[in-house]
């Protein structure tokens, strides 16, 4: 699968390729400088979106995981840019419970373009599983002009 990684205030991301779709973005993964028009374009617009020039996404994704994680990934993408929701909010919204939704955004194999940063829990920021923790999700909400209940 074709990877290319690209430097970032976050840190080194690598972001995945398969079958012509986005399938994984981790913090210091493989590191590889493939070229396919889909990476360039994705390290194109992640890098816009952490310089704050890019609001929202436009790229094929197909992230791994069951039919409730399908559907929490689908909710999140739903989220517009500045936008929070609760855990609590999404699991009414798909029939279930909070930590079967916190499990699926802990297993979001596209976080930044998937945004698991916007969830938040009933009283507080609530996890990240990206590189830095609930640092880095400050940072990305922050970003988006979506932290007011943090002043």
């Amino acid at each position: 699968m074709p990877v290319a990684e690209i430097e970032t205030w976050l840190g080194r991301l690598s972001i995945t390729e398969h079958e012509g779709a986005i399938t994984q973005i981790q913090w210091n993964g493989p590191a590889s400088q493939d070229k396919t028009p889909l990476l360039e374009e994705a390290a194109k617009q992640v890098t816009a979106y952490l310089a704050g020039d890019l609001k929202q996404f436009d790229l094929p994704l197909a992230p791994k995981g069951g039919e409730l994680h399908q559907a929490v990934f689908k909710a999140m993408l739903a989220i517009p840019y500045g936008g929070t929701r609760t855990y609590g909010d999404l699991a009414k919204e798909l029939n279930t419970y909070g930590q079967p939704i916190g499990q699926a955004c802990g297993a979001n194999p596209i976080p930044i373009v998937i945004p698991c940063h916007r969830i938040l829990s009933a009283n507080g920021l609530g996890g990240y599983s990206g590189d830095g923790g609930t640092e880095t999700k400050i940072a990305l909400l922050k970003l988006e002009g979506g932290y007011p209940f943090l002043v």
